[in-house]
């Protein structure tokens, strides 16, 4: 179900993160191409309209970006994309994986917090809007 993004995905990710993020936070078709041409970087699509780009270097790894378009959401999607990318994380020798969310956006933290990921820190008024970033990570040994 879900598959691996490649660059020529950019405007497909790109139209999955407009529909689910504001227009001031939306990435481009060509920042998504580009980065999925970047040693380490990789991106997993659903066809129901979810998407994931993360990057692993050395032993941790980083997701970059997740979102699930609005009408997608509920159906397990975003658990889909976490589990798939811890794993293949895993298999590329990460041993834990890092993301910031906004300490607003509460529908990401549930998602993140039923992956396992726990609190890490804080990054203060860290998004446009002001609003403070959590820093979380999932210890992959620990991911189920």
């Amino acid at each position: 179900m879900l598959r691996r993004a490649t660059p020529a995905d950019g405007d497909v990710m790109a139209a999955i993160h407009a529909a689910a993020f504001p227009p001031p936070d939306a990435w481009r078709g060509d920042v998504f191409s580009q980065q999925l041409g970047l040693p380490g970087v990789f991106g997993l699509l659903h066809p129901s309209g979810g998407m994931i780009l993360a990057r692993v270097a050395s032993d941790e790894a980083e997701i970059l970006t997740l979102a699930v378009a609005p009408e997608a959401r509920g159906f397990g999607i975003a658990a889909a994309l976490l589990q798939q990318t811890a794993s293949i994380c895993a298999a590329l020798g990460a041993s834990a994986i890092f993301l910031e969310v906004s300490v607003t956006n509460t529908a990401a933290r549930a998602a993140y917090d039923s992956a396992g990921f726990q609190p890490a820190g804080r990054r203060r008024a860290y998004y446009a809007d002001g609003s403070d970033a959590l820093v979380l990570r999932l210890r992959l040994r620990d991911a189920g």
